[in-house]
């Protein structure tokens, strides 16, 4: 066996269950949460808390309504984390990943603008690839010339904040007309289509799990308990259920408004992109493996400064996407755009669901359950009328819980390595 099959051997076997996996699922669960190993339950438990903290205090916070607009507030915060977890997964931070966003937006806001505008899917494709263009440049400069990531994504920041403000000009906004680009962020698809796709994935979900556990346990592989399997199955599916049920209900005051919006398709393309890559490939592989340890990764024969370029240029690819959802929801684009607060939320969000901030652990979920934490804090205090500094500091609050989380979950694990 090679260095690089062994190495993708060892982190199969960490990221399955341990040997004797036919152990009832809750004894496997419980066993993981005593080494360390929480998984997603905190970020699940702080947002049942959130919500019933919420709807105590305002009866209007789990109304279809309010929660469908949640979803589409965070989605923004969500695509920016699905790339910070890529960044963070090797032990990296990117800056500049707002303001990436906001040059991309700018660039299809103007390219599209007017009777004379280019068609909206050409301006989307050049503000797709200047994202990404930008965050492999960035990639490059951290792998060639060795600099930290902080430094140069620092410097990104800045620079990209002025590229968007030359664009612009001072106190500038362009206006987006294009029908397509608008409903990317404020359209709904038809409900009948809505429980199609649902009925889709919960069947695509279902085989994909179960095959992917006959295989394992032919090739002699460590598999998880049937039950855990067939639990996962069920909560896909009654959550798949729910959401396009509640996106099913009137939700308009003065014109009917039924359907389950295109950014939540959107969301789950990216979520299923990036966790097959993760989780499927030999790409995925060398990521966790060089956030846990980048000297043994490139010891093992992984191009480790390719995996950063690449890296980089998901984030920005992300950041790009995060920028244009952006835009279409405001309708517009402006000098307004604060990407030094996207960034600090995209950070928290992918904290916050789960990311370790040491590398090398971390899913494309994490980004949407840490978006929708940071939603619904900003969403729930919203309708109490709270100011935005009352923001501010619980999220701070919950995200330096996030974190200590980590560090004792990683400590955790750490002592159950030596003993």
């Amino acid at each position: 066996m090679t260095p690089i099959q062994e190495l993708s051997s060892n982190i199969e076997v960490e990221a399955q269950a341990a040997p004797g996996a036919r152990r009832l699922a809750f004894v496997e669960t419980f066993a993981g949460m005593r080494s360390g190993d929480m998984g997603m339950l905190p970020v699940l438990v702080g947002l049942v808390i959130l919500a019933v903290i919420f709807q105590a205090l305002n009866g209007n916070f789990l109304t279809p309504g309010n929660l469908v607009n949640l979803m589409v507030q965070g989605a923004v915060y969500m695509l920016l984390a699905m790339g910070m977890v890529f960044v963070l997964l090797i032990g990296e931070v990117d800056l500049s990943i707002g303001f990436i966003g906001g040059v991309a937006g700018v660039i299809v806001a103007t390219l599209i603008y007017g009777d004379a505008g280019n068609p909206w899917y050409t301006g989307i494709a050049c503000g797709l690839l200047a994202g990404t263009a930008i965050g492999i440049f960035h990639g490059l400069i951290i792998t060639i010339v060795r600099l930290p990531s902080f430094v140069v994504t620092l410097a990104g920041l800045l620079a990209w904040n002025g590229v968007m403000l030359i664009i612009l000009g001072n106190g500038g906004t362009v206006p987006i007309q294009d029908p397509v680009v608008v409903s990317l962020a404020n359209g709904v698809m038809p409900p009948t289509i809505g429980w199609i796709i649902a009925a889709c994935l919960i069947v695509l979900f279902a085989a994909d799990n179960l095959v992917a556990d006959r295989n394992r346990r032919r090739n002699g592989n460590a598999v998880r308990a049937p039950l855990m399997t067939y639990v996962r199955i069920g909560l896909v599916a009654a959550l798949a259920i729910a959401i396009v049920g509640l996106c099913s209900v009137n939700r308009g005051n003065f014109a009917p408004v039924t359907g389950v919006p295109w950014i939540v398709l959107i969301l789950l393309f990216f979520v299923i992109v990036w966790t097959v890559l993760l989780n499927r490939t030999a790409f995925g592989t060398y990521i966790y493996a060089i956030g846990g340890n980048a000297e043994a990764a490139r010891r093992a024969g992984i191009a480790v400064g390719r995996a950063r370029v690449l890296v980089f240029g998901i984030s920005g690819l992300m950041g790009a996407v995060a920028g244009i959802i952006y835009a279409s929801r405001l309708r517009s684009v402006s000098t307004n755009l604060d990407g030094g607060t996207l960034v600090l939320y995209s950070i928290a969000a992918a904290v916050i669901g789960g990311t370790s901030l040491f590398g090398g652990r971390g899913k494309a979920v994490h980004a949407i359950l840490g978006g929708l934490v940071i939603a619904m804090i900003d969403n729930g205090m919203g309708l109490l009328g709270l100011s935005a500094a009352t923001r501010y500091v619980v999220t701070g609050i919950v995200l330096l819980i996030a974190v200590s989380v980590d560090a004792l979950a990683r400590r955790g694990r750490a002592n159950a390595g030596l003993s």
